[in-house]
């Protein structure tokens, strides 16, 4: 079966964790501080903060743009409310109910499976704390149109809504030739295992301002400043947090595979390219937008197709695998009271579907599967 993901490992990551065993110092060692400095070197920004997870990274984002977690004013209070995506995984979206905050849904565009903008300017409220958008497998929100959208809600409210980025599917992902965490919001990666460029699990959390940034660093282990002189107890919380920091064995593994991630990536663009160019026009198959002021990096390649049952079982019967990869969030029991309709994710939501695009990919696999979705199901 050829699989969907597939986990790429450097050679070099068992010597470097080794080393990492070896010195003894598993957790606030150096690692993380030299896998942050050679990220923000990547990205392009240096107001980076490593964390165990992305979904710990959204948290702590919104922790920080859209006030304190839980709220501040007692068990009644109107928290407000997130705007956000269904099509993701539920990762994105249940640090919002975690904060204590409602989720109000927007809808999808058919054409990028991505936040609708349309939808969302026109549900930018007085209790709006955030919008929360998703670069779906790695293909980039319009972030001009996105930063539009907002100037003009800061004219309306009075205030700026402030906007994250889910970006565990985009790394390498660019928007006009800028990597994503360069475009005036607070960005989250995700390096678990199955993504592009893992650690095994962990993540990044990429701000716009120098002060966010000091406030990441604090909340990120309970609001305590490392520098501070714990030994005499001589030190003050003035904002406490989570514990959410990487480890120095996770973080020896990213720098191993950051040293592979390239070559990697390329790959990823070079089999959607050739995708783009074979399975256009074939019948019952419908391609997503490719804009070329975006460069994705196609964590998985989406088709929207007619009779997807069938579909997917032919491609299983000639070992391709494929996958839905998760529920649109809205459905589940626990958001039943955010529940509202969504046509544009009503129109697709039966024939979107996920095949292998990745690295592992040989040209025979590539070329096996563009053949049996060309002759038909």
């Amino acid at each position: 079966m050829i699989p969907l993901f597939k986990v790429a490992m450097s050679e070099e990551a068992p010597d470097r964790v080794a080393e990492v065993l070896r010195c003894g110092q598993l957790e606030h060692g150096p690692r993380v501080e030299e896998f942050e400095a050679a990220l923000s070197e990547r990205l392009g920004n240096p107001l980076v903060t490593a964390v165990n997870c992305g979904t710990s990274g959204l948290h702590l984002a919104l922790s920080l743009v859209a006030g304190q977690y839980g709220g501040s004013g007692g068990a009644h209070e109107d928290t407000g409310e997130v705007l956000a995506t269904p099509l993701t995984f539920e990762g994105t979206n249940w640090p919002i109910l975690a904060h204590g905050m409602r989720i109000r849904w927007v809808d999808v565009d058919p054409e990028t499976l991505n936040m609708d903008l349309d939808d969302l300017e026109r549900k930018i409220s007085p209790s709006t704390k955030a919008i929360m958008v998703v670069h779906w497998l790695g293909y980039p929100v319009d972030l001009d149109r996105l930063r539009g959208i907002v100037d003009r809600a800061e004219r309306r409210l009075g205030f700026r809504p402030p906007v994250i980025e889910d970006c565990a599917q985009a790394w390498g992902a660019t928007y006009r030739g800028l990597p994503l965490g360069n475009h005036g919001n607070t960005c989250v990666y995700s390096f678990q295992a199955i993504k592009l460029l893992t650690c095994g699990g962990g993540g990044l959390v990429v701000l716009p301002e120098e002060e966010l940034h000091r406030r990441a660093v604090l909340r990120r282990w309970f609001g305590i400043d490392r520098a501070a002189d714990r030994v005499h107890g001589d030190y003050d919380v003035p904002e406490w947090g989570f514990r959410f920091p990487m480890n120095d064995t996770a973080a020896a593994v990213g720098l191993a595979n950051l040293d592979i991630v390239d070559p990697l990536l390329a790959r990823h663009r070079e089999n959607a390219a050739h995708y783009d160019k074979e399975l256009a026009g074939v019948p019952g198959v419908e391609l997503t937008e490719r804009a070329d002021d975006r460069e994705p990096s196609f964590w998985a390649y989406p088709l929207k197709v007619e009779d997807r049952d069938a579909f997917t079982r032919k491609l299983a019967e000639r070992g391709i695998m494929t996958s839905l990869i998760s529920r649109r969030n809205d459905e589940h029991t626990c958001v039943a009271p955010y529940r509202s309709e969504l046509p544009g994710l009503d129109r697709i939501q039966d024939r979107i579907i996920y095949v292998p695009v990745g690295w592992w990919l040989t040209e025979e696999d590539r070329s096996h599967i563009v053949d049996v979705i060309r002759s038909g199901w």
